[in-house]
């Protein structure tokens, strides 16, 4: 017998999400909603599924799970609906912008005993799975340096960014779970910053579109993360993991969007275009990982423990970019929140970017 889902939230990821739900095996319908009802009643007929007016109807519907694809603001209050019906919860990132929000949810979760797996979807990647199971079988020898980036094509619309919590809560904080996942280990310093130097608009929403980071484990070892807004040749996200047994990459093939310049380096296909193109196989992956949980009953395999510890790394790395210091974790007395500023934004000039997963 298969699953009745349910999918709030109806934009790109989120129509995405009931393509690939359709396409598993242990799913036997998807119902959705949006607060936008005439982009829910567009995408049902496009898809050849039910929708219905609201989250609250969604929730009444006799769905066996949610899943959450809403943006951000709409994380904890869609979480906490699927608290009070006992709704297994599939969540995209951030849940929340600040930890204690997250940590009232995680609360609520934990009293009701549902099952809740955040979308860190690089968990599920066979590039990043592999590389976990490298550290944890120890090939690598103890582990020395980690180099993270992730760059995107262009950035996101500016409506998004304003209400992204900036750079390290939405581009970094799946390098930042990545990290801990391929490791094992926890990050116990960050020392960042960050710059806009090439879309202006980004200085009035306080935020930045090139960042670097340097964090360090719990172990020792050090990471190097980079990211940008802009890449000319499109979605690049690579994890190099050194150690003293062995040097290992993950996102190094052909369609990688950097051009070497060795005589000797094969030519290279067209870089990955976006998120989806770079990442199709692992969304697909952490949705039957979700689906068969709350068939079998299992736990999560990426929790809202996983979640806070992400948004914290964020926190401090924000932090240190606006303070110019290095930043322990945790510290006392740090803030709980990213600062989002809405400001009147010139949408004659919007940029026409879409929001990365």
């Amino acid at each position: 017998m298969g699953l009745a889902l349910g999918v709030v939230g109806l934009g790109r990821i989120g129509a995405l999400h009931v393509q690939t739900l359709l396409a598993l095996e242990h799913v036997s319908s998807v119902t959705v909603a949006d607060v936008d009802a005439d982009r829910a009643r567009q995408v049902a007929a496009e898809l050849s599924v039910d929708a219905v007016e609201s989250a609250e109807a969604l929730v009444d519907a006799d769905i066996d799970a949610l899943v959450i694809a809403t943006a951000t603001p709409g994380h904890v209050p869609m979480l906490n609906l699927a608290a009070a019906a006992r709704l297994p919860a599939f969540c995209e990132k951030p849940v929340a912008l600040d930890l204690h929000t997250l940590d009232g949810v995680r609360a609520d979760v934990e009293a009701t005993g549902i099952l809740v797996q955040v979308g860190f979807q690089r968990r599920f990647d066979a590039g990043y799975r592999a590389a976990h199971a490298a550290v944890l079988d120890g090939r690598l020898g103890r582990l020395l340096v980690l180099r993270a980036a992730t760059h995107d094509p262009f950035p996101p619309a500016q409506d998004y960014i304003a209400a992204s919590g900036g750079i390290f809560a939405d581009l970094h904080i799946h390098d930042i779970d990545a990290v801990r996942f391929v490791t094992g280990q926890e990050v116990t310093e960050v020392y960042a910053d960050g710059a806009v130097l090439e879309s202006e608009w980004f200085e009035r929403l306080d935020d930045v579109d090139t960042a670097a980071a340097m964090m360090r484990l719990s172990a020792g070892a050090l990471v190097i993360l980079s990211g940008t807004r802009h890449d000319p040749l499109g979605y690049d996200v690579r994890l190099e993991v050194f150690g003293t047994a062995d040097s290992i990459a993950v996102g190094w093939d052909r369609r990688s969007p950097i051009r070497s310049l060795e005589p000797a380096s094969p030519a290279g296909g067209p870089g990955y275009r976006d998120f989806w193109d770079r990442f199709a196989p692992a969304y697909r992956a952490e949705l039957a990982a979700f689906v068969d949980a709350v068939r079998a009953g299992d736990p999560s395999p990426c929790t809202l423990d996983d979640a806070r510890a992400a948004l914290a790394v964020a926190l401090a790395a924000e932090r240190s970019r606006r303070e110019r210091r290095p930043v322990p974790l945790p510290e006392r007395g740090a803030p709980q929140r990213v600062e989002n500023r809405l400001t009147d934004l010139n949408r004659g000039k919007e940029n026409d970017g879409r929001p990365h997963g």
